[in-house]
This record gives structure tokens, C-alpha cells and sequence, in this order.
């Protein structure tokens, strides 16, 4: 069942009850919920998708995560689950809420958590990136979703975005809950941090190792904890970017969908665990039905790529084009939404 197919997302929108949509910025202060994605829950009515925030514990840490529940949702009736993981940088109040409350409309029982380190989640220092939790997380979300009310542990998916997605494949290659794999506009962490974005960076891997484990040296010390990705760019700044995922994702996490809890940097000292990992590695391993997601003209699309030709393990898998949107545009543009919930919908109907 191995397909490439590229979607027109015109004809879709009608499909996820999405219509046109703006980039004005959405303010985390007027939602009850602090959700800042077009079509957020305001409130939770009878008969309609819920969302429900929730506090669980993992390694010893509070993690913070929303569980959306779907339109006359009925704790005695059992519920195909789907977790959801968010992008680098991202919280769950952003995209990842998006489609997981888009999914709850589809019948699912959906959770967005913020990673341990970032977000609302607990972990000291903050902005701790670094994949064995981001990939602990999404088994910690397995862990609570499968015990929530009316769950059904047995139909579990599982949804990654952006860094989220890289992660996902990570986790799905050894935690068999996972029925079935789909991931948004993949970012393969590993691979961007050792070599830079689109391998820009691949004569300076050393320099930065090093740099890497200064930053750990001085934070054990008891020194200044570092950052990297702690950049305050103007507008004229970000229009001179080299790429159109660096360039529109500032404009969506810093102006059109920010929220206080999201921010770009990270640890220095994580990158000696990012530097050596990579999200392909024994991807093999993977033996569910697999759809990957990714816009046509997206510059981050050679990750999908890549990691799709790699997973060999499954025989049912999928890589899905939406024609003309780039990463950050499958976020929120409403059309592009509509076209991956399109996909999306079918998919999980089938194997969960």
C-alpha cells in the first residue's frame, strides 16, 4: 500500500469545517483556554467537543496537557485515542490543539501535552530539548490517554508536528500501543541541529560539539545556563532569513500565534544529545501503517522524504503532498488544515 499522492486542498475545505482564514493574531488573553488557533474552544457546552485540562506525572515531573473530548462524549461508551505531540518551540495551545481538537470533532478522544522542560509541564532548567524526553513524553501521554475514561487502549494513534513528528517516529518504533503513525510537516531534530537546516552548517559540527560541552561544563559548575535559537530578530531581520520555515515561523510564534509559554530556545547542552541522535535510526522498526504529511513547496520536505523512503518495516504507508503550501502554512492556513485533515481522517478511521 506504498502511495505519493499531492492533494489540491481547494476542494477539502468544506471537509474539517475550516473556511478562509487571516493571519491576524490571535490573543491568548481572550480564550479562557489560552488556545490562539482559529476555532478554539471558548467554552465547553453539552453536546459539543470538550477540552479539558489535565496534570499527570512523569519521571517525577508535572506534565501539563488538554484533553479534547469528543461531541456527546459518553464515559461509558469506548473511544479510539489519539496523542498528539507539538512542535519544537511549539506549546499545545497552538497547532498541536488545532488538530487535536479537529480530531476530537472526528469522534476521537485526542491529548496535547506540553513537553517536559518547556511549556506548563515541570523540569528545571527550562527549555531543556532533548530527544530521549521528547520521545518519553509521548510514551508518558500513551501511558495516561489509554487509562483516561472511555478510552479504548486498544485503538491508539498517534499524531507528531514539525519536531513533534521526528519524535513520534522515535517513539513508534518500540512502543507497539501506537496503531498507527502519522506525522505533519516532519522535522528530523537530529539531523537539523548536527548539519544545519538544509545541511548549511556541515563545517561547523565540531565548533559547535564543543561549544556544546562548554555549555554543560559551566552549567554543572554551577555557571550561567546557555542558550541556543534566544534570538531577538527585527522584521527587517527575519525577511532577510535564508528560509521560508525560519522566516514564517517567526512570524507565527512570535506574532500571529504566540503564546508566553512558547519560545525558540533551547539548552546549549542539548545539543549533546541532538547532535547525535537522528530520527531515522532503526525507523525500520516501525511495522504500523504510516502517513506522512507535508506541504509540496515546504523547504523542510527532504526530511519526510528522507525518512519515508527509510521506513521499510511497514508495507502500509503513505507520503502525502498538500500542492503549494510550505511548513509553517500547514499550522493554520485554513485550506491546508482542511486538505491534511482530509488525509488525516480517512487514515485513522481505517486503522484505528
Amino acid at each position: 500500500m506504498m502511495k505519493r499522492t499531492l492533494a489540491r486542498a481547494t476542494v477539502l475545505a468544506a471537509m474539517a469545517g475550516v473556511g478562509a482564514g487571516s493571519a491576524d493574531a490571535a490573543d491568548y488573553k481572550k480564550n479562557p483556554f489560552t488556545l490562539v488557533y482559529d476555532g478554539a474552544i471558548t467554552k465547553n457546552e453539552p453536546g459539543k467537543v470538550n477540552i479539558h485540562a489535565v496534570t499527570y506525572k512523569l519521571n517525577g515531573l508535572d506534565i501539563a496537557a488538554n484533553v479534547y473530548t469528543p461531541a456527546n462524549y459518553d464515559p461509558s461508551r469506548k473511544y479510539p485515542a489519539i496523542v498528539v505531540a507539538h512542535p519544537n518551540g511549539g506549546v499545545k495551545e497552538q497547532v498541536a490543539g488545532l488538530y487535536a481538537q479537529h480530531l476530537a470533532e472526528q469522534g476521537y478522544i485526542t491529548i496535547a501535552m506540553d513537553a517536559a522542560y518547556q511549556g506548563a509541564s515541570g523540569g528545571q532548567p527550562r527549555s531543556v530539548d532533548k530527544p530521549q524526553f521528547r520521545t518519553e513524553d509521548i510514551h508518558g501521554a500513551a501511558d495516561y490517554i489509554t487509562h483516561y475514561t472511555g478510552v479504548d487502549a486498544t485503538r491508539l494513534g498517534l499524531l507528531g508536528i514539525c519536531g513533534g513528528g521526528g519524535y513520534a517516529l522515535n517513539a513508534a518504533k518500540t512502543d507497539k500501543r501506537f496503531k498507527s503513525i502519522a506525522t505533519l510537516s516532519m522535522f528530523n531534530s537530529g539531523m537539523v541541529r548536527r548539519n544545519g537546516y538544509v545541511n548549511s552548517q556541515m563545517d561547523t559540527i565540531q565548533k559547535r560539539l564543543q561549544q556544546a560541552a562548554d555549555a554543560r561544563a559551566q552549567e554543572v559548575a554551577g555557571g550561567e545556563v546557555l542558550y541556543a535559537g534566544d534570538a531577538n530578530l527585527t522584521d527587517e531581520q527575519i525577511a532577510k532569513l535564508p528560509f521560508d520555515l525560519y522566516r514564517q515561523g517567526y512570524e507565527y510564534y512570535w506574532k500571529t500565534h504566540a503564546h508566553p509559554n512558547s519560545t525558540f530556545k533551547y539548552t546549549m547542552s542539548s545539543l549533546l544529545d541532538l547532535m547525535r541522535w537522528d530520527a531515522t535510526d532503526q525507523i525500520a522498526l516501525i511495522d504500523k501503517p504510516l502517513l506522512m504529511i507535508a506541504g509540496s513547496k515546504a523547504d523542510s520536505l527532504y526530511m519526510t522524504e528522507d525518512a519515508f523512503a527509510k521506513a521499510t518495516g511497514t508495507k502500509d504507508k503513505e507520503l502525502f503532498l498538500i500542492e503549494g503550501a510550505t511548513h509553517i502554512e500547514t499550522y493554520w492556513v485554513p485550506k491546508y488544515v482542511a486538505s491534511a485533515m482530509g488525509k488525516l481522517t480517512p487514515f485513522f478511521a481505517r486503522t484505528l
